[in-house]
């Protein structure tokens, strides 16, 4: 298992970001987070396996139809093995 932090910008809110990464990330089987931040970006952490977040990282990198995504930030981290599934965090 392995893990990234991810901070995507863009116009990446309003748009359906947070739900289409979600299922995005349940279909390849990843667990964590995603939320929005106060300057407009998302925020993104996945753990799962090489392949997977891999794939995930290809999608954050376009996003759902409605966003612009301009650059997404990724920081490979050491999973902490404490998600149960992928959802959005407050």
């Amino acid at each position: 298992m392995q893990a990234f932090h991810a901070i995507v910008k863009g116009d990446v809110q309003g748009v359906g970001f947070r739900m289409s990464a979600i299922i995005r990330a349940e279909q390849l089987g990843l667990t964590g987070w995603v939320r929005n931040t106060p300057d407009g970006d998302v925020e993104v952490w996945a753990e799962g396996n090489t392949q997977a977040l891999e794939h995930f990282y290809a999608w954050l990198q376009v996003g759902p139809s409605a966003a612009r995504v301009d650059e997404v930030i990724k920081t490979d981290e050491q999973p902490r093995g404490i998600y149960k599934r992928f959802s959005v965090a407050f």
